[in-house]
């Protein structure tokens, strides 16, 4: 993997070790020569994640689109800034600049797009592996209710095999490194429909 790219808030939630989890992997990434593509920002746990791989001589790419740049108050210390037209094209580009995915703690925006890679992934659009590092906790809840998915048939147990989690940045990135994407030949019959 020589890229990944990361999904978070731009706060920094309630709970201080969420920003904690956003340095820790900003460094991790950064010591395994892993560079970062990012939403851009300069706030919240977006922020402190560029902050901390940008200390530690980590490649940070932010990806923003124009509406944006005032509003999140774009990173001004990064060596590539991509300005996009579109939400649509920020996420596109930032797919296409990565080896796989994190996501940090986050709101709306941090779900939508990890649930988003997930879906390309059900759908074959890419076999790059997905990460979700639960920083205190914060995805205990999420990740309850995606088993409740697949008990409820809505998800197949296969595709629920389409994301690792960790509780630590090393230990995130190692599961991503092993992981082998789920083949799943067919996704749905008509008789599941």
């Amino acid at each position: 993997m020589k890229r990944l790219c990361v999904f978070s808030g731009s706060s920094f939630g309630a709970n201080a070790a969420y920003e904690e989890g956003a340095k820790a992997l900003g460094r991790e990434l950064a010591k395994r020569g892993i560079g970062v593509v990012y939403g851009g920002g300069s706030v919240g746990l977006m922020g402190v994640m560029a902050d901390a791989a940008l200390l530690a001589d980590g490649e940070v790419i932010g990806v923003i689109p124009e509406v944006l740049m005032g509003k999140e108050v774009d990173h001004k210390g990064l060596a590539k800034m991509h300005v996009v037209k579109s939400m649509h094209e920020r996420k596109a580009l930032m797919a296409e600049l990565s080896d796989g995915f994190i996501a940090l703690p986050g709101g709306w925006g941090t779900f939508e797009e990890l649930f988003e890679v997930l879906t390309w992934s059900q759908l074959g659009l890419h076999r790059k592996p997905c990460g979700i590092l639960n920083a205190g906790g914060y995805y205990d809840k999420l990740l309850e209710f995606l088993d409740h998915a697949v008990s409820e048939a809505f998800v197949r147990r296969e595709n629920a095999q389409m994301y690792v989690v960790g509780v630590s940045p090393g230990d995130l990135i190692d599961r991503m490194a092993e992981w082998d994407p789920p083949t799943v030949t067919k996704w749905i019959t008509r008789s599941q429909t």
